[in-house]
């Protein structure tokens, strides 16, 4: 049996030609023995048809017509196109948030700061966006970069609290500047919510859904493993029957029976607001059941060195346990909430036009039959890019804290 000592003086042997070059490498990983070769060989064909499948359906049959003519009920929904000038007033400020808190958080430009700051570049070479569009995503970077480096100048005290208030900061504001607050008239006329759509109400959805579910589901973990019985059974209660029912059944409640229990003459819910209010429920529980795993493998040596140095029960939460928790359970809670994402597209089932039911919309369009696929794509790749954008900065976040290593 090879053991991992043997591999590595087989390493130290081989020439450096072959320890550092693609072929050496190719060698030690896909054509070690005759089993490794034969299954390399095969991948590879099997590989090369699907992928040779692939362009001819996309060069030669697909009808790509169908995106561009309807890009902008994709991206936006019914959101007035007057008015669409808002929206990229909201991404202004969001590549400023970003590179701001960046500052406030790291303290120096790295290389995954130059790749989120090129993601607004590199979208602006996507052939279906309009001059205008790729000027917007040029703004946005310049937005991000100028806060970036203007944020060592202005007297904000450098921490991760700092950078909490900047977002919190950013998502009042956001949400007067895409519903407006001068009625039918004036700078900014109310768009009421039943007219997003698209991708804005999936981003938004799963924006404010993971941003209030988390505090919310760390407050529930901490209570279940309250000493005081009635905070504990409260929590116990809530996350057990909130994991016991499908979203969906959450989203039906908040859509037809919400209003069933508030008193009589109580203006009528936002739609939108009655499903976020569903998806922040239903995530919370199980946020707090990932928490809960993360305070479980804290050792009691923890708990006593804090109560030798003095210290109170929510300072020691607050400032050694829940920090350790968190830092242990990076990994599950990212993929909570890639989860999370993905699950907004169940909103198209009560009515609401996501981007999954504004792509069904199109594809109901008698001019354009047929171009499911075509649609669906298109949905997907979104999905994928914000979806893996958020994977590779849990990653990112996990090597800067050692996750796994110390």
């Amino acid at each position: 049996m090879t053991t991992a000592a043997d591999t590595s003086l087989d390493r130290s042997v081989m020439p450096p030609s072959e320890r550092r070059t693609l072929l050496g490498w190719m060698r030690r990983n896909l054509f070690s023995d005759l089993l490794n070769s034969a299954l390399t060989v095969v991948a590879a064909a099997v590989v090369f048809l699907v992928a040779l499948l692939l362009l001819r359906w996309a060069l030669t049959t697909a009808q790509w017509g169908v995106i561009p003519a309807n890009f902008n009920l994709i991206m936006r929904g019914q959101y007035p196109a007057e008015e669409a000038w808002r929206l990229w007033l909201a991404l202004y400020l969001l590549g400023g948030v970003i590179g701001l808190m960046w500052r406030l958080i790291s303290g120096k430009f790295s290389t995954a700061a130059l790749i989120v700051f090129l993601i607004p570049l590199a979208l602006r070479e996507v052939p279906l966006f309009s001059w205008m569009t790729r000027f917007h995503l040029l703004v946005v970077a310049g937005a991000g970069a100028g806060a970036f480096y203007l944020g060592a100048y202005l007297p904000i005290q450098r921490s991760v609290r700092a950078a909490v208030y900047v977002l919190l900061g950013y998502l009042v504001v956001m949400l007067v500047i895409l519903r407006g607050y001068s009625g039918d008239a004036g700078p900014m006329p109310t768009v009421t919510t039943i007219l997003w759509g698209g991708l804005l109400l999936s981003l938004l959805l799963a924006f404010f859904g993971i941003t209030l579910s988390f505090p919310l589901g760390v407050a529930l973990a901490l209570g279940r493993q309250s000493k005081l019985p009635a905070i504990r059974i409260i929590s116990v209660t809530y996350i057990e029957f909130i994991r016991g029912v499908p979203l969906i059944s959450l989203l039906f409640m908040g859509q037809v029976m919400l209003q069933l229990f508030l008193p009589d003459g109580f203006p009528l819910v936002d739609r939108v607001l009655r499903a976020l209010v569903a998806i922040i429920l239903f995530s919370a529980a199980y946020t707090a059941e990932n928490v809960r795993g993360g305070l479980q493998s804290i050792s009691r040596g923890q708990y006593e060195a804090a109560q030798a140095l003095g210290l109170s029960t929510y300072r020691t939460t607050m400032h050694i346990i829940l920090p350790q928790a968190l830092r242990a359970v990076i990994p599950v809670l990212v993929g909570q909430f890639i989860s999370l994402f993905k699950d907004t597209t169940l909103v198209a089932l009560v009515g609401l036009f996501d981007l999954l039911g504004i792509a069904r919309t199109i594809t109901a369009n008698p001019d354009w039959l047929g171009t499911q696929q075509e649609v669906f794509v298109v949905v997907a790749l979104l999905f994928w890019i914000f979806s893996y954008t958020m994977s590779y900065a849990s990653r990112r976040i996990e090597q800067r804290l050692g996750v796994g290593e110390r």
